[in-house]
């Protein structure tokens, strides 16, 4: 993992942090035989699946897949970067840590973003100072138009950019900013004939702010009939569109366990001022799986309000799946006869739109309505069809008791026989096997997800293996390798696997687990690191780690061979070799464990 502090700091800190004595202080943990169980803190269930290892030093949802040291859950959870989860970490153990240490390139990246960060800083001051002026009169009175209340219009920091399209630029020059940086800031149109311009002009500004309450970015409505009516910064070092939302530096402080996620900035603080202070907005884009990993880390649920428009179901039906990917309630709030909540809250008040939220329908419910309008239901084709399509809908889920409950719901609400549904909804399982795993109500079947294929897993459970007894690596030196890991993240973990061994005599998951940054690549990790062996006596896994080496290493030789350059005699030799002794090798070569 990318860091400004040394390896051995680093270890420092984390052995200086029990694992479980940290997660313990979010989940509530209960032992069972070498590791502690509990809920997942990152997806909705009802059985525990999430595991700690006091050993190894690392967590692992068998559920989600989530995972990691104890400084990826305090990222995950407390959404920390890596930096300040070492410093909070290295506090509460009583550790001083040094100066950070950066290299050249990591130092000039931090400049750059510091800058950034400051432009954006200061230019929300500009526009802010600009609103309150006789030049920002236009600005304020659209502002009073909308009905937001001089605390609101000061709380969101909203602002307003002038006339003229050099002002902003000439004032941050003004500040000592050069042309070079100011280009990055997404701030302006750099031109070489005709200089620089203000990107923003004669419009109210609403600063976008990331959960550190840091101003990163800028929304932009135009005074007039201009076009395009909304502007958005462009990404920048500082923001990526995908990774925020507007306004979730305040929802996120919020009491409510759920986010009530809208389309446009005004709609979020039309909601605010109303009291409902868990709004937050995507910005400009569709919602994404960033979005959702966000969310996760604040709230369970989310209340979703797009337009009543077709644009507006459609952009809930993207919503829903990478929700509830993501372990996300979610459900949906119907504002008609009004478009957004804006328009209600100014038509109807506060109370009327609180029970739209108390009424808002169930995400799965909504899914199978908007299919229904495809069909004819008067028609017996057309309402055979629709029991088709509402049965292949159920393999969205994963829960018995869900699955059996919107099986009788279904059938009262449309007047199916339920065993009529629950047959649809095997012959959907059916029709989708090998894609995901479902218990199906009245039946035994079940369709298992094949995520790897042999050699892969192969692979990922010699890991496990070394992890559990690092001693084999002695063992079978002779035999494995490095490269006989064909899986570019396990060979690169098992090469960190080796040379710790080598050096220490030792095996450190959650040592191994520091060095990788994308989130992704901890979940894959954390999952080799924690298959299930489920072997009792020493003759079973003695025969069980045969089994994984005899298939690692003949898919290892076989990729050799056919890349081999049959030109380079050497190589040939030294391939061919390896192959003839390892044919050779028997049960007997395996150690006792």
């Amino acid at each position: 993992m990318a860091s400004r502090y040394s390896d051995e700091i680093i270890e420092e800190v984390r052995a200086g942090n029990d694992i479980v004595d940290i997660i313990s202080g979010y989940v509530k943990l209960t032992k069972r035989g070498s590791n502690y169980f509990g809920l997942c803190p990152f997806h909705n269930e009802k059985s525990p699946s999430f595991s700690v290892s006091q050993d190894k030093q690392m967590y692992y949802c068998f559920g989600c897949h989530a995972g990691g040291s104890v400084f990826t859950f305090l990222m995950q959870y407390e959404n920390y970067t890596f930096q300040e989860a070492v410093r909070y970490l290295a506090e509460r153990a009583d550790i001083k840590l040094p100066e950070e240490e950066y290299s050249p390139e990591m130092r000039e990246k931090a400049d750059r973003k510091a800058q950034l960060l400051e432009i954006n800083r200061e230019a929300a001051k500009y526009y802010y100072t600009k609103l309150r002026s006789p030049q920002g009169k236009a600005g304020m009175e659209y502002l009073h138009g909308r009905q937001l209340s001089d605390d609101t219009i000061r709380a969101f920091g909203l602002g307003y950019a002038g006339r003229y399209s050099s002002e902003l630029y000439r004032y941050l020059r003004s500040k000592g900013y050069d042309d070079r940086i100011l280009g990055e800031s997404g701030l302006f149109h750099m031109d070489e004939r005709k200089g620089a311009s203000d990107k923003f002009w004669n419009r109210v500004m609403f600063p976008i702010m990331d959960i550190n309450n840091r101003v990163i970015g800028f929304g932009g409505r135009v005074m007039g009939d201009a076009k395009p009516k909304y502007l958005n910064s462009p990404e920048t070092a500082v923001f990526e569109k995908s990774r925020n939302l507007y306004g979730l530096n305040i929802a996120r402080r919020t009491r409510q366990n759920y986010l009530i996620l809208c389309e446009g900035y005004m709609d979020v603080i039309a909601m605010h001022q109303a009291g409902f202070t868990c709004a937050a907005a995507s910005l400009g884009t569709s919602l994404t799986s960033g979005h959702c990993s966000l969310i996760k880390r604040f709230k369970s649920k989310v209340l979703l309000i797009y337009d009543s428009d077709d644009a507006g179901v459609n952009a809930a039906l993207r919503a829903i799946p990478m929700l509830r990917e993501s372990g996300i309630e979610s459900r949906i709030v119907d504002l008609k006869p009004y478009k957004d909540p804006d328009e209600f809250i100014k038509a109807l008040g506060a109370e009327a739109f609180e029970q739209r939220l108390h009424d808002a329908e169930n995400s799965f419910m909504f899914e199978i309505r908007m299919k229904e309008r495809e069909y004819n239901l008067n028609d017996p084709q057309g309402k055979s069809d629709f029991l088709n399509d509402a049965a292949a809908h159920f393999m969205v889920l994963q829960d018995e008791i869900a699955i059996e409950n919107y099986t009788d719901e279904i059938a009262r609400r449309y007047m199916f026989p339920k065993e009529t549904l629950e047959k649809a909804v095997r012959k959907a399982a059916m029709k989708k096997a090998g894609v995901r795993e479902i218990n199906v109500p009245g039946s035994t079947r079940r369709v298992q997800k094949q995520k790897d294929t042999g050699d892969i897993k192969a692979q990922k459970l010699m890991m496990t293996w070394l992890i559990n007894y690092p001693n084999l690596i002695d063992s079978l030196e002779e035999y494995l390798h490095t490269e006989d890991f064909t899986d570019d993240l396990t060979r690169k973990v098992a090469g960190m696997v080796f040379e710790q061994y080598k050096k220490t005599g030792k095996v450190s998951p959650a040592y191994i687990l520091n060095h990788f940054e994308e989130e992704e690549e901890q979940k894959k990790i954390a999952e080799m690191f924690n298959t299930e062996l489920n072997l009792d006596s020493g003759e079973d896994k003695r025969k069980a780690l045969h089994d994984v080496l005899m298939r690692l290493k003949r898919s290892s030789l076989d990729v050799r061979l056919k890349n081999l350059d049959w030109s380079d005699m050497e190589e040939v030799r030294k391939v061919t070799e390896e192959r003839r002794k390892f044919e050779k090798f028997k049960i007997s070569g395996i150690p006792e464990i």
